[in-house]
């Protein structure tokens, strides 16, 4: 739909909103592409920290799917990457429409300090979030149990977090329908 480098560029708040935050190199976009059931639709890219804008994807006119600037990524010059974090956290603080942040970990990882704080912030902000483990087909099953367990340990006094973890893998579909399931239940007009 629209790539948003500043407040006064995004889409006015009139359709619920699901946006998609996570480390760089996490798998964004990804899973977006994965979501949308469509290959190009937000570019991935082997170089993290590509995506450095709001990028704002309608679903048929009820709800839209906002993929956030990566975290972490050390490499982009100090001010872009400080403009990006303020613009980040300015949409996420002043959305009224905005209905949840699905949190992407690499499950490999798990919760990283960086994670924690992007969580400490949105509990501060009252942003609803949902953690949503990335490339568990690079884990064994057990791995994947476990590394759901221990994250939702981690969250399980955080007022902000919605309480259900979903696991995927975007090559593999894994977790792909539980995901779709979970953005539509934020759009009335999907659920009827």
């Amino acid at each position: 739909m629209l790539g948003a480098v500043a407040m006064d560029g995004l889409p006015p708040p009139d359709l619920p909103e699901a946006a998609f935050a996570g480390r760089s190199n996490v798998g964004k976009s990804s899973l977006i592409n994965a979501l949308a059931n469509q290959r190009q639709l937000a570019r991935a890219s082997g170089e993290p920290g590509r995506t450095r804008e709001l990028n704002f994807f309608d679903l048929a006119g009820v709800i839209r799917l906002v993929d956030l600037p990566g975290y972490g990524f050390a490499k982009a010059p100090k001010k872009a990457a400080e403009r990006w974090t303020r613009l980040t956290s300015d949409f996420l603080r002043g959305r009224p429409n905005l209905k949840r942040v699905f949190l992407l970990i690499d499950s490999r990882h798990g919760l990283k300090s960086s994670d924690e704080a992007v969580m400490k912030d949105f509990d501060i902000a009252a942003v609803s979030y949902q953690i949503v483990l990335t490339k568990i087909d690079k884990l064994k099953p057990a791995e994947v149990e476990a590394v759901i367990a221990a994250t939702a340990k981690k969250i399980e006094k955080r007022p902000a977090a919605f309480p259900v973890i979903i696991a995927t893998s975007s090559s593999k579909g894994d977790g792909i329908d539980e995901l779709r399931d979970a953005v539509a239940a934020l759009a009335p007009e999907f659920t009827g």
